[in-house]
């Protein structure tokens, strides 16, 4: 069947009006955005406001400093697995000391002047309003006092796990910051809340905060209104302007395209015929003065240019044909650069090392390095440099050769990557960078003192356990600011223990379905393979990742370097 044909007038009024729909969604998000945030704003000074009226109250009413510190003494004894059984009986008994029950005692004062305040300020959508404490050292909020009804009050001691960033952002402020304090998130009851929170000091520290939640589901009536409203002037500004558009097109362009789109059906049948000239285009009566009369003379050109396209696409084809075996080549030398001789020490029967690298493209900007620097201490290096390609695989290059150098000057981890960042950022204009983590085993005893340059955490075995992520500390990247110091830690590698380390390549694999392989199912995957040696873990581990991805194109760089002491 035959597609049926428009016209060109016709498609300009289809493109405008497509145009005006994009154009009025983007004004719709722009003006719902600045609508959304002004009302929110407003509830959020509203509620600040009313919270801080009720931060005087809560302190001239109960002895709330000593009140709070008592459940804070208590969460803060417990044991992990005591928090765990939170909104048990039992749970609930450990804080049986904290007075809930007394008529006219602090718990009792609270819950009235919270339960008045919620009341009130209910019609402006506070979803709740309660008193409650941080624990920095677990990341939960823990209730102190909450007005919430029977049987969804929770009780002095009760927490929950927060955001570690916006919790932050509430406890590093200081009595003199006059700042607004609030964290928009998500909530399974209410769905998306802002929760603002007034601080209560004594003598200089936070006892805790007053907590207002406010509901933000009125916004989505409004912005519903509203658009409805934008989106009908935009349907009536649409089809002016396509029926304007329409009828210029009709009376000064659509004739001499139909001109040119004749001298090109003639000129593409003659060339196929191989009965090619240089006259289509030249002898049309086309002087519109404009684009038109441009495209006219650029096509006459092109008829000229176009006898000399066959050769050109000879030389391409043969330049595309040279870079892929100049690729090929390129690829082969930074293989070389890697150790790739396994075992790598022969005649030493004390350790097992073995490493890979995949590029995700031609070359890569991963890289692994070992080396004894000594005949008792082996230095490890695993790192990613930023982007793909020759670039990286250059810059790969230099930044594994300067740290393999200093090492040998037998520098301490730390002032290794020191002095490679010192060289690097002196002439690094392109801005890249390279994430490092560099160890020294010191193989008669299995300590392992190592520095972090941003890059992954390691993970380890111990004899007759599993693999385990070794959250070390992290510096900034070499190549990513001058003058930088990195700091060592130590860790230990037991006999028969396990080192592996490896580049977000590994982790951040992802399937056709644009899911993350996962640092937990790499430390799943490489707990089925405990027993095997480090050539046959790491083969494994590649072939678990490759049959994650399956089809899809691959996403970085897969590195992985393996050391076990036997």
């Amino acid at each position: 069947m035959n597609k049926k044909k428009r016209t060109l007038s016709s498609k300009t009024m289809h493109m405008t009006i497509k145009s005006c729909i994009v154009f009025g969604l983007v004004v719709q998000l722009m003006a719902l955005t600045f609508y959304a945030f002004a009302l929110v704003s407003q509830y959020i000074n509203s509620a600040n406001t009313t919270l801080m009226q009720l931060r005087h109250s809560v302190a001239g009413s109960a002895d709330i400093d000593a009140y709070s510190g008592q459940v804070m003494e208590i969460y803060q004894s417990l044991t992990d697995e005591q928090r765990q059984t939170v909104g048990s009986d039992e749970y609930r008994e450990l804080f049986s000391s904290v007075d809930t029950t007394t008529t006219g005692g602090d718990y009792d004062t609270l819950i009235k002047l919270l339960a008045e305040a919620y009341e009130y300020h209910t019609q402006n959508d506070v979803a709740d309003i309660y008193i409650a404490m941080y624990d920095e050292k677990t990341s939960a909020m823990v209730y102190i006092v909450d007005p919430s009804e029977p049987p969804n009050r929770l009780m002095p001691g009760d927490w929950e796990s927060v955001n570690t960033e916006g919790m932050m952002r509430f406890l590093n402020t200081t009595e003199e910051n006059k700042q607004v304090l609030y964290d928009i998130g998500y909530t399974e009851n209410y769905g998306f809340l802002c929760t603002v929170g007034v601080p209560i000091w004594k003598d200089g520290e936070i006892v805790s905060f007053v907590f207002a939640d406010i509901s933000m589901k009125n916004i989505k009536t409004g912005m519903i209104g509203f658009a409805l409203s934008l989106t009908a002037a935009i349907v009536i500004l649409t089809a002016i302007i396509a029926w304007f558009q329409t009828s210029t097109i009709k009376k000064d362009i659509t004739a001499p395209i139909n001109m040119i789109a004749d001298a090109s059906k003639s000129f593409a049948s003659d060339e196929h015929r191989g009965q090619g000239s240089k006259g289509y285009f030249a002898q049309l009566d086309i002087h519109t003065g404009d684009e038109i009369e441009h495209l006219v003379k650029t096509m006459s050109k092109m008829e000229s240019e176009l006898y000399d396209y066959g050769e050109n696409l000879l030389k391409v084809t043969k330049e595309k044909e040279r870079i892929g075996t100049e690729l090929s080549l390129a690829r082969k030398i930074q293989a070389d650069m890697l150790p790739r001789t396994f075992p790598p020490f022969p005649n030493r029967n004390d350790i097992d090392i073995f490493a890979s690298m995949t590029p995700a493209k031609e070359v890569g900007g991963d890289f692994y390095d070992f080396f004894l620097i000594d005949d008792d201490h082996l230095g490890m290096v695993m790192a990613d440099v930023s982007g793909k390609g020759v670039p990286a695989a250059l810059f790969m290059m230099a930044s594994k050769i300067l740290i393999k150098n200093f090492a040998m000057q037998k520098y301490s981890p730390a002032k290794v990557l020191e002095l490679a960042n010192m060289v690097i950022c002196q002439s690094n204009d392109e801005d890249m960078f390279v994430s490092v983590w560099f160890g020294i085993l010191e193989i008669s005893s299995g300590k392992i003192i190592a520095a972090n340059a941003g890059h992954e955490f390691p993970i380890i075995k111990k004899p007759g356990g599993g693999f385990e992520l070794f959250k070390d500390k992290h510096d900034f990247v070499i190549g990513g600011l001058e003058g930088l110091t990195f700091r060592e830690y130590e860790l230990s590698l037991e006999k028969g223990g396990v080192l592996f380390l490896y580049t977000d390549g590994v982790p951040e694999a992802t399937d056709p379905n644009n899911e993350l392989f996962g640092t937990d199912r790499l430390i799943a995957a490489m707990n089925k393979y405990t027993g095997l040696d480090t050539k046959d873990l790491i083969t494994s581990i590649k072939s678990e990742v490759d049959s994650f991805v399956g089809t899809a194109e691959p996403f970085d760089d897969i590195t992985m370097l393996g050391v076990r002491l036997k």
